[in-house]
């Protein structure tokens, strides 16, 4: 399996990176880890004219307190992510679940930019951040910056809401209080798979019940998906009805039959792992 020809630029900083992006118009393409884009490309799924490499880019590579979020730059390592004693304090969630992507060798080399700008539907961090309300800060041109919420970010299968010539540089990550439970959990069938489904629950707590819950899914549609059913049960008879709220996660979804599973067998699978998902965030 081989590549369509493509040009191939080493961007030395986002301000490079934006002006190669738009220099080469729509066919371009970013590379940090390549762990989503190299095997796509081999198939030929993806076949962009330009690959604008910025991997090199040390300016993106960091986990930041700042204030009430951790700041995390977009070229930041899954393997960096998970072994961050500053996420694993304030956010633990998220150095969690980059310790159960792919493979050491995929989480040395793969990073959370690009998990978020893939949009694969049935990635573990961008189920993970749009559970906890995540945001992101694209650059563009003439300097221009601005910020996109996780729930508005995730368009359809591999599209987002980048526009063309702006590069993903930071992902900004709330803090977790004193009151927040988590768990993220996924199916697969070996360790280094995708999901067949995978769910991600935080949850406040007050005086040992269940104050507010997000809750999202993966591979169950086009994007990673809110489990809005499921909250807002939650949200209206607490935590006896974490049974009967669980039951409605396959409310709004379209999961795709493949080689995996079918649709009904991840309908089934998201009511489990919601339900027990749930129960340990009122634990952790």
């Amino acid at each position: 399996m081989i590549p369509s020809t493509f040009d191939y630029q080493v961007a030395e900083s986002v301000d490079h990176a934006v002006e190669l992006l738009g220099e080469a118009g729509p066919g371009a393409k970013l590379l940090a880890g390549g762990h989503s884009l190299i095997p796509m490309m081999k198939l030929r799924f993806a076949r962009p004219t330009l690959l604008v490499d910025i991997a090199r880019i040390g300016d993106l590579s960091y986990i930041r307190d700042a204030g009430d979020v951790i700041a995390i730059g977009a070229c930041t390592r899954h393997h960096d992510l998970h072994h961050s004693s500053l996420l694993d304090e304030a956010c633990p969630i998220v150095s969690h679940a980059a310790g159960l992507i792919g493979d050491p060798q995929v989480r040395h080399k793969g990073t959370i930019g690009g998990s978020v700008a893939h949009g694969d539907p049935a990635s573990d961090l961008p189920a993970v951040l749009l559970a906890l309300g995540a945001e992101f800060v694209l650059n563009g041109p003439g300097g221009s910056s601005r910020t996109v919420a996780a729930s508005d970010f995730w368009t359809g299968v591999f599209e987002t809401a980048a526009a063309p010539g702006e590069v993903l540089t930071e992902i900004l990550v709330p803090k977790f209080g004193p009151a927040a439970g988590w768990s993220y959990l996924k199916f697969n069938r070996r360790a280094q798979d995708w999901g067949i489904v995978a769910v991600a629950a935080v949850v406040e707590r007050s005086n040992g019940a269940i104050g507010s819950a997000r809750v999202a899914l993966a591979n169950k549609g086009p994007t990673v998906l809110r489990a809005v059913a499921v909250e807002a049960a939650l949200a209206v008879a607490g935590q006896k009805a974490i049974p009967g709220a669980a039951a409605l996660a396959p409310e709004g979804t379209s999961p795709p039959s493949d080689t995996n599973a079918t649709a009904e067998f991840r309908r089934h699978l998201a009511e489990v792992l919601v339900r027990r998902a749930v129960e340990a965030s009122m634990g952790s």
